[in-house]
């Protein structure tokens, strides 16, 4: 007998998932354009969000934390509901993540006990991770920050970009090459030969603020070494599955508020719904928007399992990418004119969704 395969959530999924949405509505809908003009998230909305405790959920009591552990499908969910209020929102507010659950999954005892006490408090802790590079044709599996290991220490050179939060971070994961491979080190805030340059002017995040970082022989202890040369394959499908939840939220975003102005503008007197090619387009938003959304529970469920997701992982992000360029395209076109005007969201939705195909592990699940 076949099993049958259900797509409810269970209680707990739903109760989370009503909590963000319900969040993001009160805090963010009505305040992002706001921010997104100015540059600049409202800290008292992220701290609104930390205290709902998902991130404090993942450290063990013994640190801290609640101890309820992680759940790849659960925080997909969560940076879904995020990214449906914007992009800029569900990263920063998620960002400390990208600290702690390597530290949770991968960390040794001692890692553990410096770190994740610090990540159970009650306010907001800045950490981040730098991964992406300017360089053309940027290889996750073959980037050119290099550590090399000297003595009881690691060196590392290289440059990073898109490092959200480096201003502030107190701690940061630094992916970086070493013996041919990526690796995951620990530098904190204060280290030597690390250095952070201006706040990047990007196309999109306009409320979330990024940074250039410069290692130049940066030196670490080697116990600030973060597992061993499987780490990043870990990482790696944690983040591409989380980046493809954000792509989805966005994409949601897109296509409710398109449906919603083809509704009520009305165009020789009927709504502009009622003609066939927005009408198709607005039907391709709602079929690729759970296409995405499916790709990325499978991805999530097969972590959730344990199994190697490198596959799952891997085509829920790339159809993300292309989907969410595809979807949020499609929104301004449905506006028209007012597709292009900031008064209207679909321009930013735009112009954030562009950077899932471009850009590597700005969340985590």
């Amino acid at each position: 007998m076949v099993e049958e395969i259900s797509f409810a959530l269970s209680e707990e999924q739903q109760m989370m998932q009503d909590t963000v949405r319900q969040l993001v509505q009160a805090t963010v809908i009505d305040s992002i354009h706001q921010w997104d003009e100015k540059r600049q998230l409202d800290k008292q909305a992220v701290q609104k969000f930390w205290e709902l405790g998902i991130i404090q959920s993942m450290i063990p009591e013994e640190y801290g934390g609640y101890g309820m552990g992680s759940s790849p499908i659960l925080h997909s969910l969560v940076l879904e509901e995020l990214a449906f209020g914007d992009m800029s929102f569900a990263v920063y507010a998620m960002l400390p993540a990208l600290f702690v659950l390597p530290l949770v999954h991968l960390g040794s005892k001692e890692q553990k006990e410096k770190y994740l006490p610090e990540f159970s408090s009650d306010s907001f802790v800045p950490a981040s991770l730098a991964i992406n590079e300017l360089s053309v044709g940027f290889d996750v599996w073959n980037c050119e920050t290099k550590a090399e290991k000297k003595a009881n220490s690691y060196v590392i050179n290289g440059k990073k970009c898109f490092v959200p939060l480096a201003d502030e971070a107190l701690h940061m994961i630094v992916i970086a090459n070493y013996e041919g491979n990526p690796h995951l080190f620990i530098v904190d805030k204060d280290e030597k030969g690390l250095s952070v340059g201006e706040k990047e002017k990007n196309c999109g995040w306009w409320a979330l603020p990024t940074f250039e970082v410069t290692f130049e022989n940066c030196t670490i202890h080697e116990r600030n070494k973060l597992g061993d040369e499987t780490a990043f394959h870990w990482l790696i499908q944690r983040t591409r599955t989380a980046m493809a939840a954000i792509g989805t939220g966005i994409s949601r975003a897109s296509y409710e508020y398109a449906r919603k102005y083809a509704k009520e503008r009305q165009q020789f007197g009927d709504p502009i719904a009622s003609r066939q090619s927005i009408a198709f387009m607005i039907a391709e938003m709602a079929y690729e928007v759970d296409a995405m959304r499916l790709l990325t529970w499978k991805a999530a469920s097969a972590i959730e399992l344990g199994m190697d997701a490198k596959r799952e992982s891997f085509l829920a992000k790339i159809y993300a990418g292309e989907m969410t360029m595809k979807l949020t395209d499609y929104g301004v076109q449905i506006l028209g004119g007012h597709g292009y005007i900031r008064d209207h969201p679909v321009e930013r939705y735009y112009r954030n969704g562009r950077s899932i195909a471009i850009s590597e592990a700005m969340a985590i699940i």
